[in-house]
């Protein structure tokens, strides 16, 4: 049996598919995740997502869609975690471009579809932003998601949209996307986060690393992102709900108005014109203040030091836990420093580290 999953915004929604992949399917066949390659500043310097031009060692499948195999490498100064994702992991990683609007991301799923004759095809959102309707105040990341929402739409297939973790995102809280949650298909379960473990020791994504860790019976408040936005941590986190495809289309203003683009720059206007934004901009002026920033070296007693105000001003704040982007933006290092600055707390401070989070504890240990 063929099963297609669209991964919505790419990035960790990739691993949230591996996860719900095996907990629904168990491991005898494998799915092909179609994602794209968008892994924000943290990982990929370059603004914006990849397209096929900018990895070698890809694999056709299509003529437009190409898979992300193990050896395939980001061309410099590019950055992308799919080529790890592949050696991770046993699924096939198809690469989903953006850059010929809805169209040219609606043409790559009717070639996928036609090739692979999948028997199932489920659109997987980490968080539920693929159902915004693009006013709302704490939106940040619209434009992947209503871009796949909307080539979706347009195939002609069932398609089945799933929605993991709702409110774990940070941009839409739980209560708005309530109404219009369908049944819930599945609850992770700690066994389920199993078979991405090793990932989420070195994936970035917050949102994922924020779903495995409630399936994992992890409760609270969790500050992300460089903006420190609260997301509350409940039972709620591991469930994984059905919605009406045509519902979502309904909501989401962005995924509409899109739906004939032939570029990124013509989403990228639309985006802001709906939601008053592009998610792009925002990258390519941090991009350009990163540059400015004189590079900083790790010192580990500095770091420890930072780490605890950090922690005390959290506490105050109500918050629990953090990832560990986070606490890189917080203590102003750079994304190449999260994985030595990982290590660092996880060996000087191991009872903190809440699989994948770091939990703020009541009083330095």
């Amino acid at each position: 049996m063929t099963r297609l999953i669209v991964a919505a915004g790419g990035g960790g929604d990739a691993v949230a598919a591996a996860m719900l992949d095996a907990a629904l399917y168990g491991d005898d066949d494998q799915a092909v995740i179609l994602t794209y390659a968008w892994d924000r500043l943290l990982v990929d310097p370059i603004p914006g997502p990849r397209g096929a031009d900018d990895f070698t060692g890809l694999e056709p499948i299509t003529p437009t869609v190409w898979a992300v195999p193990a050896e395939a490498h980001p061309i410099p100064p590019a950055g992308s975690t799919l080529p790890r994702l592949a050696a991770d992991l046993p699924h096939t990683f198809a690469l989903l471009d953006p850059h010929h609007g809805a169209e040219g991301v609606t043409r790559q799923l009717e070639e996928l579809l036609s090739h692979l004759k999948p028997e199932s095809i489920d659109l997987l959102d980490v968080g539920g932003d693929i159902l915004a309707r693009g006013n709302e105040p704490t939106l940040k990341s619209p434009l992947a998601d209503a871009l796949t929402l909307a080539a979706c739409c347009q195939v002609g297939a069932h398609i089945r949209l799933l929605v993991a973790g709702p409110g774990l995102d940070g941009e839409l809280p739980f209560e708005d996307l309530r109404g219009v949650l369908g049944p819930t298909v599945h609850a992770l379960t700690a066994k389920d986060t199993e078979p991405v473990s090793s990932v989420l020791e070195w994936h970035p994504s917050e949102a994922t690393g924020m779903l495995a860790a409630t399936a994992r019976g992890v409760r609270g408040t969790c500050e992300v992102r460089d903006a420190g936005l609260p997301v509350p941590l409940t039972d709620e986190g591991p469930t994984v709900h059905q919605v009406d495809m045509d519902e979502a289309l309904s909501r989401n203003e962005l995924a509409r108005a899109i739906a004939t683009t032939t570029s990124l720059d013509e989403v990228e206007t639309y985006s802001r014109e709906v939601c008053g934004y592009s998610e792009i901009d925002y990258e390519r002026n941090k991009a350009s203040w990163l540059k400015e920033q004189p590079p900083t070296e790790l010192n580990p007693k500095a770091v420890l030091a930072e780490l605890d105000h950090f922690e005390a001003s959290a506490r105050s704040r109500g918050v629990t836990h953090t990832t560990f982007r986070h606490i890189t933006e917080a203590l102003n290092l750079n994304g190449n420093q999260r994985q030595d600055l990982r290590e660092l707390l996880i060996n000087s401070r191991p009872k903190q580290y809440d699989a994948p989070l770091w939990r703020i504890t009541a009083a330095p240990e």
